[in-house]
């Protein structure tokens, strides 16, 4: 399984702005993404200074047999399609994060999130590794820069980053952190790193 293939606009480089000392600060488009049931939605939240934009709805009997909830068998809501949150770096940037819903069906969606983007967050569950495949191959196809983050879960067995990253054959270059989706110090981690990662892919002359 995989995601639809689109055109995907670059975005324009960012110029200077003007104005001095009240100059805007500089929008940070991130995604964060990775498969369903992950901690997407708590990681925006645990991480954004605004109440997050949640689009969570209920799940119904609907989704039996179509969503596999092996892992979050306690979960009720799922994203539908986006999660929004925003928090301040420095007066100089400002990142803006758009959670993307994991179920496939709702795939189509990450094409339109995927706009603009400087960078993603990939969030794995190890328990089910198997999922954050197409979430790596949809940011490797598109040439846009990702971090790897191994989010936490009680009853998951502890693996090291190169072993993450061996599993998931992703490339040296690539980081690969481990991130607790309820610790906003451990979120703010991944972001920041992801960041710094995006800033090294730049060309010079951008």
């Amino acid at each position: 399984m995989g995601f639809p293939d689109s055109e995907v606009v670059e975005p324009a480089p960012a110029g200077p702005t003007s104005g001095g000392d009240n100059a805007a600060p500089i929008p940070v488009k991130l995604i964060v993404a990775g498969g369903f049931g992950v901690g997407k939605t708590t990681m925006v939240g645990a991480v954004s200074e605004i109440n997050p934009l949640t689009t969570e709805e209920e799940m119904t009997v609907a989704s039996e047999g179509v969503d596999d909830v092996s892992g979050v068998e306690r979960k009720e809501t799922t994203t539908v399609a986006l999660d929004f949150g925003r928090i301040t770096i420095s007066d100089e940037v400002v990142l803006y994060m758009f959670g993307a819903p994991g179920q496939n069906r709702f795939w189509p969606l990450w094409n339109d999130l995927a706009l603009g983007a400087v960078g993603a967050v990939v969030l794995v569950d190890t328990r089910k590794l198997q999922e954050a495949f197409a979430s790596v191959d949809f940011f490797e196809r598109r040439g846009i820069p990702f971090v790897v983050a191994v989010n936490i879960f009680d009853d998951a067995y502890h693996y090291e980053p190169e072993e993450v990253r061996e599993a998931l054959v992703v490339p040296p270059e690539v980081p690969v952190v481990i991130c607790d989706a309820r610790d906003r110090g451990l979120c703010k981690n991944a972001l920041v790193t992801l960041v710094k990662h995006a800033i090294d892919r730049t060309p010079a002359e951008v």
